[in-house]
């Protein structure tokens, strides 16, 4: 955890229960995210976790309850209006442009800011140009902060999965988010490729002053990065406070962390 200035609720969940047929992903979960916090999520396989993400940025719409962002509070959200309304999210499984450059794949992550048409962007003239370079510049201080310079001309599948997992950071970094939505940055890497993770992630957060959701399944760094926790076990929230706290909680130790993984 580090000193940085937290300050009132950006995103609060409320009474969220989400169903798929008969199964019951969620069940009246509640709790709030503050901004420039590092809030994680944690809690067993199956739990919910990912699920609740996708709530917070429009792809599932919760049968009950509602979300509120920046004081506006909404039922329903499709995932184009949560990004342009500034959240960002990664995925569990990386979904990038595999045969497309780092550069270019960083250079999508622009698009909801871009404000010139497809026929200025074709011909590439006066407004169209001036936006690209504008654009480009933000992605290439992207790629110095996540100090990938070296394969900024390298196509994404060529990459090992550690770098891979840095440009889909980045390609989320370039829409200048305020809440990002990192599900499991970390799961697949070495000790390395962690310590490097954690590292962009606290500067991320630090530097930025970007709100960060994580969802993560190694405790160590959970402990080390939240400043609170929330534990979701069967879709429901059964512990909520930081990181000292949670560890020493009995249903969560019992529901999670006294399981070998």
């Amino acid at each position: 955890m580090s000193g940085r200035n937290i300050g009132e609720p950006i995103l609060v969940v409320e009474d969220i229960s989400l169903s798929f047929g008969g199964v019951r992903a969620l069940q009246n979960v509640s709790f709030d995210v503050r901004e420039h916090e590092i809030r994680a999520i944690i809690g067993p396989n199956g739990a919910g976790k990912s699920s609740m993400l996708n709530v917070v940025n429009g792809v599932y719409h919760p049968q009950v309850g509602t979300v509120t962002f920046k004081g506006e509070t909404r039922h329903h959200v499709d995932p184009h209006h949560a990004a342009s309304q500034g959240v960002a999210r990664t995925f569990q499984n990386i979904a990038l442009f595999r045969g497309m450059t780092v550069l270019d794949n960083i250079m999508t992550g622009r698009n909801l800011k871009m404000r010139t048409n497809f026929l200025q962007q074709a011909l590439w003239v006066g407004a169209a140009k001036r936006e690209e370079m504008a654009h480009r510049r933000k992605v290439e201080e992207v790629i110095d902060f996540l100090e990938i310079q070296h394969i900024r001309k390298t196509p994404v599948g060529r990459l090992p999965y550690g770098l891979q997992k840095r440009v889909e950071l980045g390609r989320a970094l370039a829409a200048e988010p305020e809440l990002f939505l990192l599900d499991e940055p970390m799961a697949g890497m070495n000790t390395e490729e962690k310590q490097d993770m954690c590292r962009f992630i606290l500067d991320v957060n630090d530097q930025f002053g970007t709100t960060i959701v994580l969802i993560e399944h190694d405790m160590g760094v959970v402990m080390d990065l939240s400043d609170r926790v929330v534990v979701l076990d069967y879709g429901r929230k059964i512990a909520d406070g930081k990181p000292d706290e949670v560890r020493s909680d009995q249903a969560v130790i019992d529901a999670y962390l006294g399981v070998a993984h």
